[in-house]
């Protein structure tokens, strides 16, 4: 594909959307201790909570790699996020109140609090592994493909690097709570932006489109798929995409570090669950356009240039200057929330253990550097990315390895009171050894099976190998299970009340509310 035309207009919009956000994340920021410069004081409100984790998690496989998918094989890779929400909702529910009670900085100290350093230290370098070759690699690559578009004849490598550069800029000095105030602004950009790209997709036709697949019962218009589909088949749905989800929503310090920022349970609870409504919309936001864009631009090869294209070839002056702000809205917003989370990992779980005593300002200043290193690993890394065929791809497969081990370990913690240190321990490194040898032989041992369907078979064998392990070994003293595990008699506690208060004011009539529109959205696309 050749140069698009973009005129100065445009490209003045996006400077200074990029000067903007900057000295607005700058002016936000807080550093003058480790509570404030890794969790923005805990002080955040439902509202900034929520659009900040809807900001942090539409990330360029998100945005360019569903757009891409759903141009190739249709709606079905909405699934991914009609699961997340799901999730949203189990975290919530049982996961957040744990965390915040147990008043963690990250999410690997849980494990720590619940077994034992061990277990921390094997979470938290899986993250930072995943966070810099997965997450941040992926979002400078996405950012390089959308300038490459405009100026085809620029060095890959150069892009990268400016925009490791504006993303470092703001967040390395000001922390968490720069992070989040420039998400607030990325995530309404990125909103708006989203929405005006839809309205013109259906005004070229996109509706009518749209309208006649779902009518002649086009498989494409469809969520639910047969069992030998090879992008999502229905069983994949129950038995895999629940614990990447899980994963995802609820393991991961980068989105679940914005939860940690709120003021108390209840305000993170409710920015979840707005988080998750924000997420059903990218159906009309981000599919739909994707599955236009065959009738409007067929035969383009390249999954991920599908909503650059998009961008670049249907709207005019002005408003091509603020989409093209909306798209490196979700990329920067993406590097900004991985580079805090990251360091606040290295920072908090390694640093912090192996100096005990270090004062905050010391921390903070670890926590700065660390996020320079980590950005110019990434940055280094980033063009590798192109050789594993699509974003989408790229993070789903790698996903498939890193997850279930872990989210063994936390749900058997948190739903069993028999496993203990040594059993997760065991597990967790069971669960690796397991995921090497997939990595390497996968093709030998399960042929052509999708991804989604081995992801249940390596979360039963870590399971079983933690719980079996667990068994030869005493059970844990009474202080791990405290504010680390689920009480029965605090949930029917809580359940009453919540009855005694405002239905507005109850996240489980809003999480009932989001599975009820995760069930129509099945129902009317089955």
């Amino acid at each position: 594909m050749g140069a698009v035309s973009i005129g100065w207009i445009d490209i003045t919009i996006v400077i200074l959307y990029l000067v903007f956000i900057i000295w607005w994340g700058l002016r936000h920021g807080k550093s003058s201790d480790a509570g404030s410069y890794f969790l923005a004081g805990r002080t955040m409100p439902w509202w900034v909570v929520g659009l900040s984790l809807f900001a942090a998690s539409i990330s360029s496989t998100t945005l360019i790699g569903q757009c891409g998918d759903a141009y190739h094989t249709g709606i079905a890779v909405f699934n991914y996020n009609l699961t997340g929400v799901v999730v949203m909702v189990f975290f919530a529910t049982f996961l957040l109140p744990l965390y915040i009670k147990s008043k963690i900085f990250t999410i690997p100290e849980f494990l720590q609090k619940r077994y034992d350093k061990r277990s921390r230290y094997y979470f938290s370098a899986i993250c930072i592994i995943g966070n810099i070759f997965l997450d941040a690699a992926g979002a400078l690559y996405a950012a390089a493909l959308i300038i490459k578009l405009i100026f085809p004849e620029a060095d890959l490598g150069l892009i990268i690097l400016i925009f490791a550069v504006i993303a470092a800029s703001y967040t390395i000095p000001g922390g968490l709570s720069s992070a989040i105030n420039a998400e607030l602004i990325q995530a309404v950009i990125l909103i708006v932006g989203s929405i005006i790209l839809t309205v013109v997709c259906f005004n070229r036709g996109g509706g009518e489109y749209l309208a006649g697949m779902l009518s002649s019962g086009d498989l494409s218009m469809k969520l639910i798929r047969p069992l030998d589909d090879p992008a999502t088949p229905w069983l994949g749905l129950i038995v895999g995409m629940p614990v990447s989800g899980i994963y995802f929503w609820a393991n991961n310090q980068t989105l679940v570090q914005r939860v940690l920022s709120a003021r108390n349970v209840d305000e993170g609870r409710k920015g979840v669950m707005f988080a998750g409504f924000l997420t059903l919309v990218t159906l009309f936001i981000i599919v739909f356009p994707g599955v236009i864009a065959r009738n409007l631009f067929p035969g383009i090869e390249n999954p991920d240039m599908i909503y650059p294209t998009l961008v670049m070839k249907l709207l005019p002056a002005g408003l091509l200057g603020i989409m093209l702000s909306a798209l490196l809205a979700a990329l920067t917003s993406t590097l900004s929330a991985i580079l805090n989370s990251t360091s606040t990992l290295f920072t908090m779980d390694f640093y912090a253990q192996a100096r005990p005593g270090t004062d905050s300002k010391k921390l903070v200043l670890v926590g700065k550097i660390t996020a320079l290193v980590i950005i110019v690993i990434a940055a280094l890394w980033a063009p590798n990315i192109g050789k594993f065929g699509s974003l989408l791809k790229y993070y789903q497969e790698m996903l498939s390895y890193i997850a279930p081990p872990v989210v063994a370990a936390f749900l058997l913690g948190i739903f069993s009171k028999r496993v203990n240190g040594n059993g997760a321990f065991i597990g967790l490194l069971s669960g690796l050894a397991m995921a090497v040898v997939m990595l390497l032989w996968r093709r030998q041992i399960f042929g052509d099976m999708h991804f989604l369907l081995i992801i249940p078979i390596l979360l039963i064998f870590s399971m079983a190998v933690i719980y079996l392990a667990s068994l030869a070994y005493p059970r844990p003293d009474a202080g791990k299970l405290q504010d680390t595990t689920f009480s029965v008699k605090d949930f029917r506690a809580e359940g009453l009340a919540l009855r005694r208060g405002k239905l507005y004011n109850n996240y489980r009539f809003w999480g009932f509310c989001l599975l009820v529109a995760c069930a129509v959205l099945l129902i009317v696309f089955s």
